[in-house]
């Protein structure tokens, strides 16, 4: 169970509105190496693990990567909140924009949408557990 507090974990206030920096946290939010990636992993990998302290600890990195899927979508929503279709394509957002509009979507800079082919779930704890030490050392 769960206590979500109404609040981010770190308040973020972005006056003004900037797609391209957008179009590149986007695959923060969404893309192969991205919070909602990293979340599913941890959460999805917990039900495998040989105890509960390590199930614990995986339910424990699952959950705040949700935090953080929280903190880069509100990031993005940020940066592109009014932005209009003529700027958004002349700032390199406009493919985004047809398709989404300003709304926050699972997806890389790139435009690929987000899949569950980016999450790995092995049932082998070695396995599991050097994946995700592998994909959270990737940076931006």
């Amino acid at each position: 169970m769960w206590n979500y507090q109404k609040k981010l974990q770190y308040p973020i206030k972005i006056k003004n509105t900037n797609p391209k920096l957008a179009k590149y946290i986007m695959s923060q939010y969404g893309g192969p190496d991205g919070e909602l990636g990293a979340s599913l992993r941890y959460l999805s990998q917990r039900f495998s693990m040989p105890d509960d302290v390590t199930k614990g600890i995986l339910n424990d990195v699952g959950t705040e990567e949700l935090a953080h899927l929280e903190m880069v979508g509100t990031i993005i929503h940020q940066l592109t909140r009014d932005l209009t279709p003529e700027e958004a394509d002349k700032k390199g957002f406009g493919d985004y924009y047809v398709d989404h509009n300003i709304a926050v979507y699972p997806a890389s800079a790139a435009g690929v949408p987000f899949t569950a082919a980016y999450v790995q779930s092995k049932a082998d704890v070695i396995a599991d557990l050097t994946e995700d030490l592998a994909a959270d050392a990737t940076i931006l």
